[in-house]
């Protein structure tokens, strides 16, 4: 069994699952407890299937969240969905640019010194 996924567009889960006989039913976990269940239509193949799912609000908030998608039968998860949003997020790449900078400038002071060492520009 395979979800592939084919678009996240204004909060709606949209992707193809392939399995071998009936989908089963997909559970959408965030934060190990289910939130929803995944609308599963009829395909453009045999075996294959439609699947959409609407994100509610309650999964967007600060920092990193993830919401996994699978099978409600044996637990196997198909597919995740990652979301990244606040300020904590910010901090995060403002400390990771400004961490970089520091390395850059180290490399730049580090070459200047190499090429007057070596007399080469």
């Amino acid at each position: 069994m395979t979800l592939t996924r084919t678009r996240l567009h204004g909060g709606r889960y949209e992707g193809v699952l392939t399995a071998p006989d009936m989908p089963p039913v997909i559970e959408a976990v965030h934060m190990e407890r289910v939130i929803g269940t995944a609308d599963i239509g009829t395909g453009d193949g045999k075996n294959r299937f439609h699947v959409g799912f609407d994100l509610p609000g309650a999964v967007l908030s600060d920092g990193v969240q993830v919401v996994s998608l699978r099978s409600a039968a044996d637990g196997e998860v198909l597919d995740r969905i990652t979301l990244m949003a606040g300020t904590p997020l910010d901090e995060d790449l403002r400390a990771e640019i400004a961490l970089l900078r520091a390395e850059l400038d180290l490399l730049k002071r580090a070459f200047r010194r190499h090429c007057t060492e070596t007399g080469e520009d």
